[in-house]
This record gives structure tokens, sequence and C-alpha cells, in this order.
């Protein structure tokens, strides 16, 4: 690959190594506090060294990286407080697109996608496929908001998820059955076009799933 490349070919570049230090922030192959070389990470990913800055800005804008003198990028080392500010965003979020979701399926616009990712939840449960589980649920939770067809939260909601993945693999103490008989109820009634009740389901499920993670963390994350 060459050393110069096009505003467009490094963006697009830039995308990708976003995309994959991410996984691998979010799947543990990168740890907290784990340096991210600039260098390394081109070899790696056999690309120049200009997306692989700008993937790193992006990931340090969007909570996932911290930059420090000398030592330069870091995987964030996540606290209890940042798991409990997650809780807080996405029950200000997630209710009201849960809500315009079930108002924009009443007006007609589709929502079989969310039903295909619960039926796919349902079969990796049954497989016993945790790692899947938890893709598809923030997959879940993601179609909502796309749902809502606020294009603005769609975008703001993007590192949220991101963040909600890694959280959920480091700690998820919930029952996956649990869980996935509460996709279910606000499955339901998103595509019965029932508002109330589709706002209702996503805050009571967001907030029960708050005191379990907050539990399975406390012994690996300072406050």
């Amino acid at each position: 690959m060459p050393e110069t490349l096009t505003g467009r070919d490094d963006e697009a570049l830039a995308e990708q190594v976003y995309q994959l230090v991410l996984e691998g922030i979010v799947a543990g192959r990168y740890e907290q506090g784990a340096r991210l070389r600039e260098r390394e990470l081109s070899e790696l990913y056999d690309v120049s060294r200009i997306p692989v800055r700008e993937a790193i800005q992006r990931l340090e804008q969007d909570g996932f990286v911290e930059t420090f003198p000398r030592r330069g990028a870091v995987v964030r080392q996540l606290t209890l407080t940042d798991v409990n500010e997650l809780f807080d965003v996405r029950l200000c979020l997630e209710t009201f697109a849960a809500r315009m979701a079930a108002v924009r399926v009443a007006a007609g616009d589709p929502g079989g996608r969310l039903q295909e990712l619960l039926d796919d939840t349902r079969q990796a449960i049954d497989d016993d496929r945790t790692d899947d589980v938890v893709r598809l649920s923030a997959a879940f939770h993601a179609e909502i908001v796309r749902l809502s067809g606020n294009r603005l939260l769609i975008e703001s909601v993007k590192p949220l998820f991101g963040r909600m993945r890694w959280i959920f693999g480091l700690a998820h103490n919930r029952s996956n059955e649990l869980q996935r008989d509460e996709h279910m109820e606000l499955c339901n009634a998103i595509l019965g076009g029932k508002a109330d009740l589709a706002y209702t389901l996503a805050y009571s499920h967001i907030e029960l799933g708050r005191e379990p993670v907050l539990r399975g963390l406390a012994e690996t994350l300072e406050p």
C-alpha cells in the first residue's frame, strides 16, 4: 500500500482502522490501559500512519482512548462512574427512541428487522453463543434508534452502543433468557404501535440492567 494516499482514501482507511481497533477494544484484545502505537497498528493493518492517527483521534473523541504525554494513546480505563453515566444517557435517549419507533411503525414504517434481530438472539442463546448474544443485543437497541427516524439521534448514539458492547462484554450478570423476554415485550410494543408502552418497557429494561452490571464490575473498576 502506498505511503501517500488521496484524502478520500485516507478517510475510508481511517474508518476501517477505527472499526478494527474498536472491535479489538470491545473484544478485549486491546485491554484497558494498553498502549496503541501508531507504527504497530499501521504495520498490522497494512496502512500508512495517517489513517491510524485519524482513527485514534476519533476513538479518543468517542471515549475509548486517552492520550497522555510521553505515553501516547492508551485504551481508556473505565470507571463505575462511566458505567452509571452510560445507563443515565440510555434512559434519556433510548426511551425516546422506543416511543418514536412505535409512532413511526404505527404510521406505516416497516419494523421487520427488529423481529429478525430478536429471532437471531433467541437462536444465539439456544446455541450458547455468548459473544453473539451481546452483539445482537446491542444491534437490537441500535435498530430501535434507527426506527425512530431521528437522524441526529442515530448519529449521536453510535459511540454509545460501542461503549455498551464494551461494558456488557466485561460484565453481563443478567440472565440471557430474561433479557430476551424483555426484548420480546419491547419489540411487540413497538411493532404494535404502542408508544407509551414502548417507552415504559424501554425504561424498565435499561434500569433493570444497571445494578447487575455495576455489581459485576465493582471489584475490577475504580469508582
